[in-house]
């Protein structure tokens, strides 16, 4: 009998766990074709929820996807590792070695063969090259990232209350470049988990006069990607917060204690987050000659098939996809946000099975449903339907938190259906009332 299928997901995310979900319960369960995903994390994590980690308001405990268990429950193959490289002439993937905190090496180099390769790893922030960013300023690309800005915040309040002298210039001062989705949302978070971690008896830091969270951004306007009235009213919330926005503001240097603008301003800060721009990793460029773009984006057809070899498809951030239906530019590509990855994992679903059938393959069409900004615990900004009606239909309050928290649940059911998402939001709520309801370390 020959061997099924061999299809090799390359990437844990939203699409690509998604996809090996759903690929696992229907052609693995049957053994209609191997499924292999590989990651280099064993965990995963819904990369929107970074800067709930980071702000404390969210225990990744509680939310992390360990591989192993999901491939076991759902029929398909993990393997921990990292790509290195594609070989096409042999349709090999080659893994760099895994190594432990120690330095162990825990897997050694590994080659998978497959039949179809699907590339969805994810994009990276972007400094543009600015100084000082890799020394100085912070991230939030993981889960490691957001768990050690965590730390790193808790620890400065609690020095700050420890300490003999009174604090420093700049001292508790967070600034956070870039006021895309991340950088307003991790900074709406702040406000308040940063009063909640002082509530726990460090009554020497006075919130309202001591921390300060400043936001800044090269454009004239906050979340600039998005709708105009929705940039006003999160500026307005920003404001009533006491979260300081700077726009039009070009960092020239990231230091040590804090920022340097091109105007000749200085912002100071104990700790600076580098939240502007997105690409694909560096290690995408170019390779195994697969056509990317200046973003390292693997470029793909409307099918999701690279230009240069139809066996490997890409989805997700670090793929260059047309978008057909964009009303502001006819060579614009999808937007990199989780509601496309969700979208093109299920129509690659359609797509590999139609590849097994020999049937040809369909375009991808993406469906913009708006944009969702959490401002913290009970607010939410937005427009639904985006380009769907011509207009969009701005959306804020209880109304907004509500959609914001149902596209979490769909991603949730995508990946352990009704049952599991029901008992664990339940298990949620009732710890949540023998918990501090922010993480304290």
């Amino acid at each position: 009998m020959a061997n099924p299928h061999h299809i090799v997901i390359i990437g844990g995310g939203a699409g690509g766990l998604e996809l090996a979900t759903r690929l696992g319960d229907g052609l693995g369960r049957r053994q209609q074709a191997r499924i292999t995903l590989v990651d280099k994390n064993r965990t995963h994590i819904w990369k929107p929820k970074l800067h709930e980690i980071a702000a404390g308001s969210m225990d990744m405990g509680d939310h992390e996807v360990d591989y192993m268990a999901q491939a076991h429950w759902h029929h398909f193959t993990f393997r921990l590792g990292e790509l290195r490289d594609i070989d096409r002439t042999h349709k090999t993937v080659a893994l760099s070695p895994y190594l432990d905190e120690a330095g162990q090496e825990v897997t050694p180099v590994q080659r998978i063969a497959y039949d179809t390769l699907v590339v969805c790893i994810g994009s990276l922030s972007n400094d543009f090259g600015t100084p000082g960013v890799r020394e100085h300023a912070m991230r939030l690309e993981t889960a490691e990232d957001a768990r050690r800005f965590h730390a790193r915040m808790v620890n400065a309040c609690i020095r700050a209350h420890h300490q003999a002298a009174a604090l420093r210039s700049g001292q508790l001062h967070v600034a956070i470049i870039g006021a895309g989705a991340t950088g307003i949302e991790l900074a709406a978070e702040l406000h308040r988990t940063t009063r909640e971690v002082v509530a726990y008896g460090l009554d020497r830091v006075n919130p309202d006069k001591d921390i300060r969270v400043k936001v800044i951004e090269a454009a004239p306007r906050v979340l600039p990607a998005l709708p105009e009235r929705l940039s006003q009213a999160t500026q307005h919330f920003l404001g009533k917060l006491g979260v300081e926005v700077h726009t039009n503001a070009r960092v020239e240097t990231v230091m040590a204690d804090g920022v340097r603008l091109a105007d000749g301003r200085t912002l100071e800060a104990e700790i600076v987050v580098w939240a502007a721009g997105v690409k694909a990793p560096d290690f995408l460029s170019g390779i195994a000659g697969l056509e990317t773009n200046r973003l390292n984006q693997l470029v793909v057809l409307p099918t999701l098939q690279t230009t240069r070899d139809s066996d490997i498809f890409a989805l997700g951030d670090c793929a260059a996809c047309p978008w057909a239906d964009s009303q502001l530019d006819r060579q614009a590509n999808v937007p990199p946000r989780a509601q496309a990855a969700h979208q093109q994992a299920s129509h690659m679903v359609g797509q590999i099975q139609r590849r097994l059938r020999g049937q040809s393959l369909q375009d991808y069409r993406y469906r913009d449903f708006g944009s969702l900004v959490s401002l913290g615990k009970f607010s939410t900004v937005g427009n639904m339907m985006g380009g769907l009606i011509g207009d969009s239909l701005m959306i804020e309050g209880v109304f907004a938190k509500m959609m914001y928290l149902s596209l979490y649940k769909m991603h949730e059911l995508a990946l352990h259906g009704w049952t599991k998402v029901v008992l664990d939001s339940l298990a949620r709520l009732i710890m949540r009332r023998t918990e501090p309801h922010v993480k304290l370390h």
